[in-house]
This record gives C-alpha cells, structure tokens and sequence, in this order.
C-alpha cells in the first residue's frame, strides 16, 4: 500500500517524481486534459468509486478524490495511484477543500467539480471550491426536498456553468416530447412516472419554453418510466437508459453554459420565469 502523504507540498513533490522518469515518458502518468475533483461523503464512497472506475480511459485527467471526515483529528491523509489522488481531509481540513485543491488543478486545462449529495449552498467550503473549477457536476436525484432545494442551485449560474446528471437522464424524452409540436402546446398537466428530480426538470422545462403553468403529477419510479400529456401516454422513445459513467463522461466533454437546463431549474417550482 503506498504511503499516506500528509501535506499538499508533499503529494506535489511525489507527483513530480512519477513524472521524472528519466530517459522518457512516465509509465504512472498519461497526458491529462483536465482536473476532475469529486467531493464524496463517506455515504456515497462506493458508488463514486463505481463511477470513476468506469471514466479512466474515456478522460485521462488527474483526478482528486477528497474524502470529508470533520470528525476525526486535524490532519490531510493523501495517497497517488496513477492519475488519482484520494485525499482524506480530516477535521478542520475539512473545512478549507480550495487550499487543498487548487495546487493540484492542471494549469490551463479544466477544472471540474462532482459534488455527490446536495451542496451545502452558501457553506464556506463549498463555495470555495466553486470559486476554483470551471463547471459544478451535481446529480439532483441524490437531493432531498425537490424542488426546493432547487433555489440554491439557481443562485450560483452566474458564478459557475452547471451540468446535473438527473437533466442528462431526460434527454432521450425532450426530444420526443417537443416532436409532439403543436399540439403539446396546449398541454395543461403532466404525469411523471420517475424521480423528483426528473419529474420537477420536465415540468420545469415545459413551463419555461411555454412561458406558463403546466401541472405536474408525479408517480415515484427509480427511473424514467413513462410521461401522461392530459391524461394521453406519450410515445417511449427508442434506445435504453445510459449508464451512470457514460453521463458523467458526457458531462466532461462540455465547457458552456447549459441555459435551457437553467431555465428549466428556475421553473422547476411552479413559477414561471
């Protein structure tokens, strides 16, 4: 097992010396196109590993794991394989991820942040961490109190470009659904069979291209199940559902602001914008 690093200079120095193989390129290292961080409570441990096994050979990027236990004794418990760093931040580390973080970040190159669970909006350390990526992956499924818990979400577009997994889920449905132009124009109610998250992102969706109230009833499912325009099934849409690494992997590859998903978040309360 490697040995533990306990500062950021020394995961800097051991970095370095992964790259320093001499007489050519290092076996431990591939070129990055980016710095994927992901904040992972311990609750969430085991499906952040899944994910991220899944992304090696899609993104090569130096990824930093952090690991958040405020409960143990001050300290930074870091340790390198290959492109990763997992990072323990321990007590009061825990509180200041930016320091930590941002030595690592590649210079001139993305910076993404996967937050798993909802972001403690407003908290110093995740604002700080904001403050040093370029886009904030969250997945809006993991969140309780839809579509409340929305609000917080929309007050930090402008200060960083948002991609949330439970949108990507939907992309196979907004499509069709607009194909039924024009008579969905109309539409005064519509029944999701999914999660919150998804159900609240259609509606909102709909709300904010129809510029008025749609209706939202909601049956509870793990996934997207089936969408009721008054009443009337709309038609399934071709293909199966991706798999949890591919929409992250997708989620990756975009730099820009996606403003129908904003919009949509904005609308996803009943109110329209």
């Amino acid at each position: 097992m490697a040995q533990a690093l306990t500062s950021v200079r020394e995961i800097e120095r051991e970095l370095s010396s992964l790259r320093a193989v001499p007489g050519g390129e290092s076996p431990y290292q591939r070129t990055s196109v980016m710095t994927h961080t992901a904040w992972v409570p311990e609750e969430w441990v085991e499906a952040a590993e899944d994910v991220l096994s899944g992304l090696a050979e899609r993104h090569p990027s130096r990824t930093v794991v952090l690991f958040p236990q405020p409960d143990d004794d001050d300290g930074l418990d870091g340790r390198i394989c290959t492109e990763t760093i997992r990072i323990r931040l321990k007590g009061g580390r825990a509180d200041v991820p930016a320091s930590v973080v941002q030595p690592l970040l590649l210079p001139d190159l993305p910076a993404f942040l996967r937050w798993r669970g909802l972001p403690p909006f407003g908290a110093e350390y995740f604002e700080g961490l904001v403050d040093v990526v370029d886009r904030l992956i969250v997945d809006s499924t993991e969140w309780p109190n839809l579509p409340d818990s929305y609000r917080g979400l929309s007050e930090i577009f402008d200060r960083v470009a948002v991609s949330d997994i439970a949108w990507a889920r939907t992309s196979r449905w907004r499509p069709m659904l607009a194909s039924l132009w024009p008579q969905i124009a109309g539409v005064e109610r519509i029944r999701v069979t999914g999660t919150a998250a998804q159900a609240h992102l259609l509606a909102g969706w709909l709300r904010s291209r129809l510029k008025r109230e749609v209706v939202l009833e909601h049956d509870q499912a793990d996934r997207l199940e089936g969408v009721d325009i008054d009443g009337e099934p709309a038609p399934f849409p071709p293909g199966d559902p991706p798999a949890g690494s591919d929409l992250l992997s997708e989620e990756l590859d975009k730099f820009g602001r996606d403003r129908i998903y904003e919009d949509a978040v904005r609308n996803a309360g009943g109110e329209t914008n």
